[in-house]
């Protein structure tokens, strides 16, 4: 019974995504070439190494891409199964990170677990518990959604949960972004409408009352308003960021040719590298990341439209929320459109932790459009 199972399941598999897989090595090739342009300076004058950056990005990307590779092969069913305790390896990681002499202190945070020379960020991992988890719970209790004790309440606690041990590690923008991200599964799930609106007309209080309690919050709040109120301090990255936008211009300086990222722009390998991209590649590069991101996005909520179950409909849409909303976020910091955060540039911007879930979400969204039926969505 179980081999006549697996040769069906076999037989019902095909090819993963081929325009996904083929816009996934875009963003990740682009993404290097733009790193080191954007890193070299700060790798040669830091480390002594030009290449420091870029090598340990593409470190990353090997090992984000062997585990994708895994993810995409893994059964569903096997995955459903690990769900909880990768929430619960996530929640352990997240506490741990709020344990002095543990976690190193950061620019004033501690998000860091720091391990034979690589550090990793548990606020990513939490990201794709998070969508796992919700996936996962939403479809045992979607026929049970008009009773919010015993279906909502639960997944809500979770969510808060994680937005308030990301908080209280100094990151409220990811916290919010995690709040968001559990409110948009919700919607997608069904949840009526007026229970949305009561958890969010809840939460939303405490989140402006938190935005609040930290200087630095205000500041960056202020400085978005108003950046020359303070442009030698707080203003200073949101000045240096429009200043690159606007030497690059439409077309660009040429690629290697930025100044910005010399010194006069922080964070320019990381968070803001957007802005290295609109200096040297011009809005028309910032287009082209964007026109990734879309078309990532497209086929992502396609593979989703034509998922037959609710719990791959759910992941497959989680997932792809996950990277859209954060390129969206960091694209808009950068235009100057929102204040400034500090979510990454997915496949772009430095880090390790991101690189490697952003690769094990896309394994895993691949795994879901070698299962999806041809004759839906135009797959």
């Amino acid at each position: 019974m179980m081999r006549n199972a697996f040769v069906l399941e076999k037989q019902e598999t095909k090819d993963a995504d081929t325009l996904l897989v083929s816009t996934l090595i875009l963003l990740v090739g682009i993404g290097l070439g733009i790193l080191f342009s954007a890193s070299y300076h700060r790798g040669l004058t830091v480390f002594k190494d030009p290449y420091y950056f870029v090598r340990r990005q593409a470190l990353w990307v090997g090992i984000g891409g062997v585990v994708a590779a895994m993810a995409m092969k893994a059964p569903l069913e096997w995955i459903k199964r690990i769900t909880p305790h990768i929430l619960l390896v996530s929640l352990l990681l997240m506490a741990i990170c709020l344990i002095p002499g543990v976690s190193p202190k950061l620019l004033g945070a501690r998000r860091w677990i720091v391990l034979f020379g690589l550090s990793f960020q548990p606020s990513e991992l939490a990201k794709l518990a998070l969508v796992l988890y919700l996936a996962f719970i939403l479809e045992k209790k979607q026929d049970r959604l008009d009773d919010p004790l015993n279906s909502i309440l639960p997944p809500a606690v979770v969510i808060l949960v994680l937005s308030a041990l990301t908080y209280l590690q100094n990151d409220f923008s990811t916290a919010a972004f995690l709040f968001l991200l559990g409110f948009v599964c919700f919607y997608v799930a069904g949840v009526p409408l007026r229970y949305l609106l009561i958890f969010l007309c809840t939460i939303a209080p405490i989140g402006i009352y938190l935005l609040f309690t930290k200087e630095h919050r205000i500041q960056r709040l202020l400085t978005f308003l108003n950046p020359g109120l303070d442009p030698t301090g707080a203003g200073f990255q949101v000045l240096a960021a429009r200043n690159a936008l606007l030497r690059g211009g439409f077309w660009g300086i040429g690629i290697g040719q930025g100044t910005r990222k010399l010194g006069g722009l922080p964070e320019a390998h990381s968070d803001f590298i957007a802005a290295v991209i609109g200096e040297e590649l011009g809005w028309i590069g910032i287009l082209l990341i964007l026109g990734l991101f879309i078309t990532f996005a497209a086929r992502g909520y396609a593979i989703a439209y034509a998922m037959s179950s609710p719990y791959q409909r759910y992941l497959a849409f989680g997932l792809t929320s996950s990277i859209l909303i954060q390129a969206l976020t960091n694209l808009s910091v950068v235009s100057g459109i929102v204040p400034a955060t500090g979510i990454p540039l997915p496949f772009i911007s430095s880090g390790g932790s991101s690189l490697l879930i952003s690769l094990i979400m896309c394994g895993l969204l691949l795994n879901l459009s070698r299962k999806a039926p041809s004759e839906r969505g135009g797959l």
